[in-house]
């Protein structure tokens, strides 16, 4: 189970897993899940990339500090786990938050990206309130007090019908995230801007839409994919987390892009 010391004092747990001289693949999840998250994608994955997947600081098996979150902050460390993992250059898939670590890291390293996926995302939020309320609530409550609007927002209403498994899995996660990890996350999304740095975006890179999705809806892909030169778009028939309501159009548009 590997581990990487941050330069705060995180301890971040990274998976690495597929042919050790295929290409490699960073995968990074949403707010609120763990690299379990992409499970769904792992299988065929795993047969042409060299996997890496990790849990942000604050969730899954990682720890957390009360240090003030930034979207600089969560994609140092991304790199180093990519560092610590051996790969200098890689293909990057984030979904939610994970896109918006991707969105970092293709303007200000440039050298480390080869293509990029990025889905179910953002690029900037002018109003702060519901992050604010996310992190109040958090504070106040605890962190899992707010799982079932999350998955209210991050399911379809037919998929949490017909996959209460999925959907309790995923609520699982949620709950038990780190409160100092959540709120540095919160705060790197509610401070995120990239309005500028976007469009000097070099990496070519498809953006994924959920056609459902409430939480990032299709308008801000959009935008993504206006700002990112030469970017393409494509959307699932999904709410937020597409990746696991539709794991098989997910891994096809994610493979056939990259490969």
């Amino acid at each position: 189970m590997p581990n990487v010391m941050t330069d705060d004092g995180c301890s971040i747990h990274y998976e690495v897993e597929g042919p050790a001289g295929a290409p490699a693949l960073m995968m990074c999840n949403s707010l609120g899940t763990d690299l379990h998250m992409w499970d769904g994608q792992v299988p065929e994955l795993a047969r042409h990339f060299r996997l890496v997947r990790y849990d942000r600081r604050g969730h899954g098996k990682s720890t957390a500090t009360k240090t003030q979150g930034s979207m600089e902050r969560l994609s140092r460390d991304a790199l180093s786990v990519a560092d610590a993992a051996g790969i200098k250059t890689f293909h990057w898939c984030g979904l939610s938050m994970g896109g918006m670590v991707g969105q970092w890291i293709a303007a200000n390293a440039p050298e480390r990206i080869n293509k990029m996926v990025i889905s179910n995302t953002h690029y900037y939020y002018p109003d702060k309130t519901p992050w604010n309320d996310r992190i109040r609530i958090a504070q106040e409550q605890g962190v899992a007090t707010l799982a079932p609007v999350q998955l209210q927002r991050w399911f379809t209403t037919q998929f949490i019908a017909e996959h209460p498994a999925a959907v309790e899995r995923v609520g699982k996660m949620f709950a038990a995230t780190n409160l100092d990890g959540f709120v540095a996350c919160c705060q790197a999304g509610r401070d995120m801007d990239f309005r500028e740095t976007s469009t000097m975006i070099k990496a070519p890179t498809l953006v994924i839409v959920g056609s459902q999705d409430k939480a990032t809806p299709p308008e801000a892909g959009e935008a993504i994919h206006k700002l990112i030169p030469g970017s393409r778009i494509t959307a699932i028939d999904a709410a937020h987390l597409s990746n696991v309501e539709k794991p098989a159009d997910y891994t096809k548009a994610l493979v056939g892009f990259l490969l």
